[in-house]
C-alpha cells in the first residue's frame, strides 16, 4: 500500500521502484517533467514535487534565497525518508539538486541546465530576457489558449525555451504558461536568482553527478555547462544535439534514457 508523503510542499507520485525526485524550474510545476513521466514510471517510484511558491505548494514564509528554497526541498526529503534518493532537477532544480548534493544530499544526481554558473554579463542577460517574457506571459493570459495551439504563437512564446518549439505539445504549454501567472513564488524567486551568488562547487558528492546540456539552450547558455562541470569534481556532462534549455521537452526520450542510465546501479557510458 502507498504511504501518503508529507505535504510541506505538493509532490505527485507515479510507478514503483527506487525512488526518484524530479525538481522543476523557475515558475513552473511538477507538470513540467510530463513528457518523461510515463519512462520514468515504467522504471522507478517518481516523485515530482512543487517548488515553494509554485504549483500547489505554499510559498515561504521568509526571505527567499537558493538557499532557502533549497532548504525546504530537503525538509521535504528528510520528511519522507528521501534523502538518499536520486535527484534529478532542470534548470533552478538543477541547481537545486547540485546544492543538495554539494550538502551530501540524495545519492545519485541529474542536473539538465543548471542555472547559476554565468558571468555578471550572462547573469544580466538572462534576467533582462525572462524578466521581459515573464511580463509579456502575464499580459496576454486571455489570449494563452490560442496562441499555444497557432505555430506561430508556440515559436513566437517558447523560442528561448525550446529548439522546437512548433513540435510541443500545446496542453503542456499553456499549463507551464498558466503557471508563470499563478505562482506567488516565481518574482521573489527569480529576484534571489538574478541578485544572488552563483552555485558553489564540490569535490566530494554522495554518488554521480551528471550534467545534462541542450546544445541549443538560450537561457543557460552553453559556456556555462563547462563551469558547472569543472565545479563538481568527477561530474558527467553530456550534451542533447537538438534541444534547446529543456532536454526532457525537446529530446524526451533521450532525456528520459541519460536520467535512467545516470540514476542506475551500473555506472553509465563516458
Amino acid at each position: 500500500m502507498d504511504i501518503p508523503l508529507s505535504e510541506s510542499l505538493h509532490s505527485e507520485r507515479f510507478g514503483s521502484g527506487r525512488p526518484l525526485v524530479l525538481v522543476h524550474g523557475l515558475g513552473s510545476s511538477w507538470l513540467n517533467w510530463t513528457p518523461v513521466l510515463t519512462a520514468l514510471a515504467a522504471e522507478r517510484e517518481v516523485i515530482a514535487i512543487d517548488l515553494p511558491g509554485h504549483g500547489r505548494s505554499p510559498a515561504l514564509a521568509g526571505e527567499v534565497t537558493v538557499d532557502t528554497v533549497t532548504d525546504a526541498v530537503q525538509a521535504f526529503l528528510s520528511e519522507n525518508d528521501l534523502t538518499t534518493a536520486d535527484l534529478v532537477g532542470s534548470s533552478l532544480g538543477a541547481r537545486i539538486v547540485l546544492e543538495l548534493a554539494r550538502r551530501g544530499i540524495g545519492r545519485h544526481v541529474v542536473a539538465l541546465d543548471p542555472g547559476g554558473f554565468w558571468t555578471s554579463a550572462e547573469r544580466f542577460a538572462f534576467a533582462v530576457s525572462i524578466g521581459a517574457s515573464v511580463r509579456l506571459v502575464r499580459a496576454i493570459q486571455r489570449w494563452l489558449p490560442a496562441l499555444t495551439r497557432s505555430r506561430v504563437g508556440r515559436l513566437a512564446l517558447f523560442f528561448q525555451f525550446s529548439a522546437h518549439p512548433t513540435r510541443l505539445d500545446p496542453a503542456l504549454l499553456l499549463a507551464e504558461l498558466r503557471s508563470f501567472a499563478l505562482s506567488p513564488g516565481l518574482d521573489p524567486t527569480f529576484r534571489a536568482l538574478t541578485h544572488g551568488p552563483n552555485q558553489v562547487g564540490a569535490w566530494v558528492t554522495p554518488g554521480r553527478v551528471s550534467i545534462g546540456w541542450g546544445h541549443h539552450d538560450r537561457v543557460t547558455v552553453r559556456a556555462q555547462a563547462a563551469r558547472a562541470r569543472d565545479k563538481f569534481h568527477g561530474s558527467r556532462l553530456h550534451w542533447f544535439e537538438r534541444s534547446g534549455h529543456y532536454p526532457h521537452w525537446d529530446q524526451p526520450q533521450a532525456a528520459a534514457t541519460f536520467i535512467l542510465e545516470s540514476t542506475g546501479d551500473a555506472a553509465p557510458m563516458p
